[in-house]
């Protein structure tokens, strides 16, 4: 058998082993959706998990629509284990959620191990932010990073010809220099979006706006001193919220938990979106991040 025809059948049958897998997972997460005491159809509380860097809000939203949509599901328990991530996905998931609380369905977030900057974004609309007393929280800020190519470039001998319109056209390219007009501008789009961001949490946690400003530099917190701040509301673990969430929406005793349907093409997106980003290793454009 030829050497390109072996690696093609290893590839191939790579691919397939993974789409079983994928599709294996997919039939067991659905049996497991539904957990708790009371059969279907009975008060419940809808529960979503947002983990990892936040990067595209499509699923989260279907998901919080799925969940609130749902007649038995009296509210939302959403478990928040991120670092952050882009800013429009967080604001997105930031506004669906607030959508929810606003139709009289409660919103309970519990935080893990990290829900900073982004991560704190997107939980500031619930009801009650339940911390565990080591969480990392906080790091309320805007970060753009752009990566410079250029000496590597002159090393290799190679350079770039750009042509354009006028002068920021290609601001943030990899391939030059920033100016300081590129970076007098790039700073104004930050403290915009950073601005927006003091505000949120001043209007959400009803904290003046200048006291904001005083730990609003970026830093991190954990989630006792983010108490003594009233970014969240009480310390606790995931259980503790969940029994928290059953009492303020009316559930008397251990209350079902009902989880979105998953479905596979999501999967094997997230899939090839790590994938892609574990080996380019930078993003591929400049993006405003709400990250630690």
């Amino acid at each position: 058998m030829k050497r390109s025809t072996l690696v093609l059948i290893l590839v191939f049958g790579g691919l397939a082993v993974v789409v079983a897998g994928g599709l294996v997972a997919a039939v067991f997460v659905a049996a497991l959706q539904d957990e708790g005491e009371g059969g279907l159809g009975s008060p419940a509380l809808g529960y979503i998990t947002i983990e990892g860097t936040i990067s595209d809000s499509r699923e989260t939203v279907r998901d919080i629509r799925q969940l609130s949509r749902n007649s038995a599901v009296r509210g939302l328990l959403v478990r928040v284990d991120s670092p952050g991530g882009v800013v429009t996905p967080a604001h997105e998931i930031y506004t669906e959620l607030k959508r929810v609380r606003e139709s009289g369905k409660p919103v309970v977030v519990s935080m893990g191990t990290v829900a900073a900057s982004g991560g704190y974004y997107v939980s500031a609309p619930a009801d009650m932010i339940v911390a565990n007393p080591g969480t990392l929280t906080g790091s309320i800020g805007v970060i753009m990073e752009l990566p410079i190519l250029r000496g590597l470039l002159d090393k290799l001998g190679m350079r770039v010809e750009v042509v354009k319109s006028r002068e920021h056209k290609d601001i943030g390219s990899p391939f030059r220099d920033m100016t300081p007009g590129d970076r007098a501008l790039l700073q104004g789009v930050v403290a915009d979006v950073y601005e927006q961001f003091v505000a949120v949490v001043s209007q959400e946690r009803e904290i003046p706006l200048d006291s904001v400003r005083r730990f609003a530099d970026g830093r991190i917190l954990t989630g006792r001193q983010a108490l003594a701040l009233g970014l969240v509301d009480t310390l606790g673990t995931l259980e503790d919220a969940k029994l928290i969430a059953a009492e303020i929406c009316g559930i008397k005793g251990e209350p079902r938990l009902v989880k979105p349907a998953p479905k596979l093409n999501v999967w094997l997106r997230r899939l090839m979106d790590g994938m892609s980003e574990k080996l380019l290793g930078v993003p591929q454009i400049p993006r405003l991040s709400y990250r630690w």
